[in-house]
């Protein structure tokens, strides 16, 4: 007899168990059709989360950065505090003069840290990192807000630094947990305002040189024209007119207020500093484009 040839097994139609979205396999479907990215005001968590991920990698490489700025915060409480104290020449209602001061030189050093940060997005744009990030999807608001919140990071830092040469020197500070966390709140803000003050000055004034001669001119009638070292009923009148305007008041009397118990104006203080570091957003979004021209 004649071998009956095979007849060929015709082809299933069927996928092979485990294709994509099938069987016990793996799923493959994300290799042919990608994940959306984020974009727009999705992104802005985490770009904030990373800059100030950056910041604290910073510090952590190089602390040379915090002892140096914690010696004139130190140089302000053991001299200037200290004799003032002793002389009683500025009344703060029966509060000693060292405890009185210790919450405006928080603030103090938590501006000065944040008013040079517009040097950083010019050095940025020098080096071209500015015109990369500015091509991304993300929103310019939401690299602004990462980097001044990343300045809120390091001015947190900074003011726990105060705060414990403070506690040494002897000053009354309460430790409760919530009343800590309004002082970082109140440190963040303030410090998310004044680095945007300095990046928007950065976007009109474009170099360092003349940033960093703004900047100088403009701290220490920032620091003299509020409460930091004394009442605001002991300034003349146009003086005082300049103190409500200015945010670094209302930080100060937060931190006063939350620190050693004097009486403050805890929701206007808020209020006024989170506008004020929403109207810094805004407007160093605004000229952020002009960096990268």
């Amino acid at each position: 007899m004649s071998a009956v040839p095979a007849v060929p097994q015709a082809a299933s139609a069927e996928p092979p168990a485990g294709g994509p979205g099938q069987g016990p396999g793996p799923d493959l479907s994300l290799l042919l059709v990608p994940p959306r990215g984020r974009t727009g005001w999705r992104v802005v968590p985490a770009r904030v989360a990373a800059m100030c991920a950056v910041e604290l990698q910073k510090l952590r490489h190089d602390r040379t950065e915090l002892y140096t700025r914690a010696i004139q915060p130190a140089l302000w409480l053991l001299i200037f505090g200290q004799t003032f104290t002793r002389i009683k020449a500025i009344p703060t209602g029966g509060i000693p003069y060292l405890d009185y001061l210790a919450p405006g030189i928080i603030a103090q050093s938590a501006m000065f840290i944040a008013i040079f940060y517009g040097i950083m997005i010019i050095w940025e744009r020098d080096s071209g990192v500015l015109t990369k990030l500015l091509v991304t999807p993300t929103p310019r608001a939401a690299l602004v807000t990462g980097k001044a919140f990343a300045a809120g990071v390091k001015a947190v830092l900074q003011a726990a630094v105060v705060v414990v040469i403070a506690a040494l020197l002897g000053v009354a500070m309460t430790w409760n947990p919530l009343r800590l966390l309004g002082v970082v709140v109140a440190v963040v803000l303030g410090s998310a305002f004044f680095s945007c003050l300095s990046m928007a000055i950065a976007g009109i004034v474009l170099t360092r040189d003349r940033l960093m001669g703004i900047g100088q001119a403009i701290t220490m009638p920032l620091f003299f024209a509020s409460n930091a070292l004394y009442p605001v009923a002991l300034m003349p009148g146009w003086l005082q007119a300049v103190s409500k305007a200015n945010p670094l008041s209302y930080q100060v009397d937060a931190l006063r207020g939350l620190l050693i118990g004097t009486p403050a104006h805890l929701p206007l203080d808020f209020a006024v500093l989170a506008f004020a570091a929403l109207a810094g957003i805004a407007a160093a979004s605004a000229l952020m484009g002009r960096l990268a021209r």
